[in-house]
């Protein structure tokens, strides 16, 4: 189909395009960004006081299906992710089964493609059943189309089965994507510091991160992986990740919405939708978190987002199960974050867009010289969004099947700006905002 998206504020991070313009698409590409007089459009978008940005690429969604489609199936994350304006998202291998045979990821890939929501990029499982022994076959798993290699949320134990698995992944070129939690400091609920005594929680102290930091920092200098850190939670994490890469390490990180907007105070009467992993820190932690991603220490947002089903939230906090839903307010959180910074909207874009595929680097094949860009004859997967537009949470609202989400209007009394108006991958609407979005 050719679609037209006419006159609106068409923003490109990579090049630094900031106009308004028309953005011409056909057979899935980018035809002409600018006037286009001649084009023939079947279908007409009026972008007039909306920005026309590329996809958002979301670095850690999980999407429950295969195993466990009581809390989430394909279907309804996937469209929760076109709602978010997402265009792109990397998946862990943590399903029932897991991500650990060819067959199970190609399966995955296919029914994804089927849906034609948004781009599935999974990880495949570092270790066979995430057992944390035996190496998965890594280039087996990268040929079904892996872009990576993860234990998800189960650390690797075994020192030595990480420097093993750290040394075939540099041989061969694969990112080994990993969240830095020692595996005997993790097991609290709530990080460790004066709201976790005061209720009576379990705590995870800030060295649960900097020990397994200090680890990995050290294989990496062994092995030279490529490492991407997922979801740092601490200023201690940073100022380590900060070092590690002035030293030159080839490593990058990525933080959660979650702990770049709320704190452990959060928590309040036991909110069990605060109940995350990584747990919510201090003020301190948070407030560093802000910087090091406005500066670039921290390269990706991403929403984290983890369906969990109502009947697992609504337990005493200690025994809910951690997680919330995401995809769908990735936009307006790093839109909130990016004003709160005072950060060029711009800059702010590219944390979700651009910097997230050069995460992703060569992994994503042809794909890497276009996604998370607005480039013609690049792959038409296009966000149209309301900057003006305010809206407030309303989990009964949510595309996601998971409702959970720590800033639902009637936890935080916050409203987010932007509303995604629609949503095209391959040069497809895969998401039109219906007529009474706009709340």
């Amino acid at each position: 189909m050719k679609i037209l998206i006419r006159q609106g504020r068409v923003i490109d991070p990579a090049s630094g395009r900031d106009e308004a313009a028309d953005v011409a698409i056909a057979s899935g590409r980018i035809v002409a960004i600018g006037r286009a007089p001649d084009f023939d459009a079947e279908r007409v978008i009026d972008a007039r006081g909306l920005v026309v940005m590329p996809g958002l690429v979301d670095l850690a969604a999980r999407l429950r299906e295969p195993g466990q489609e009581h809390e989430g199936m394909l279907e309804s994350e996937l469209a929760a992710a076109a709602a978010g304006g997402v265009t792109s998202l990397v998946c862990p291998p943590d399903t029932d089964p897991v991500l650990d045979e060819p067959g199970l990821v190609e399966m995955l890939k296919f029914r994804a493609r089927k849906l034609s929501r948004c781009r599935l990029f999974p990880l495949g499982a570092l270790t066979r059943g995430l057992q944390g022994t035996t190496l998965t076959e890594m280039a087996e798993l990268t040929e079904a189309g892996c872009v990576g290699f993860s234990q998800a949320e189960v650390p690797v134990r075994d020192t030595q089965v990480l420097l093993r698995a750290l040394q075939y992944a540099a041989t061969y070129g694969y990112t080994v994507w990993l969240r830095p939690q020692d595996a005997w400091l993790g097991g609290g609920v709530a990080a460790s510091g004066a709201v976790a005594t005061r209720l009576g929680l379990s705590g995870v102290p800030v060295q649960a991160e900097t020990v397994a930091l200090a680890t990995l920092f050290e294989l990496v200098r062994a092995t030279r992986a490529r490492v991407h850190l997922c979801r740092l939670s601490s200023a201690a994490g940073v100022a380590m990740l900060r070092a590690a890469k002035a030293e030159g390490l080839p490593v990058s990180a990525d933080v959660s919405v979650n702990s770049l907007h709320l704190t452990d105070v959060d928590i309040g009467f036991f909110n069990p939708d605060m109940r995350l992993v990584p747990p919510l820190r201090q003020g301190a932690d948070r407030d560093a978190l802000r910087r090091a991603l406005a500066d670039g220490t921290i390269d990706a947002l991403v929403s984290d987002h983890d369906p969990v089903a109502d009947d697992m939230k609504q337990l005493p906090f200690g025994e809910a199960e951690p997680g919330a839903t995401g995809l769908e307010l990735l936009l307006s959180l790093a839109l909130r974050w990016g004003a709160d910074s005072a950060l060029p909207l711009p800059a702010t874009l590219a944390r979700v867009t651009l910097h997230p595929v050069q995460v992703l680097g060569e992994a994503i094949g042809s794909l890497a010289s276009s996604a998370g860009r607005l480039v013609e004859g690049g792959v038409a997967d296009v966000c149209v969004f309301d900057p003006a537009a305010e809206w407030s949470v309303a989990p009964e609202r949510l595309l996601s099947q998971g409702k959970h989400t720590p800033f639902s209007f009637a936890s935080t009394g916050m409203a987010l700006p932007g509303r995604v108006r629609a949503t095209l991958v391959a040069g497809t609407i895969a998401y039109e905002a219906p007529a009474d979005a706009a709340s």
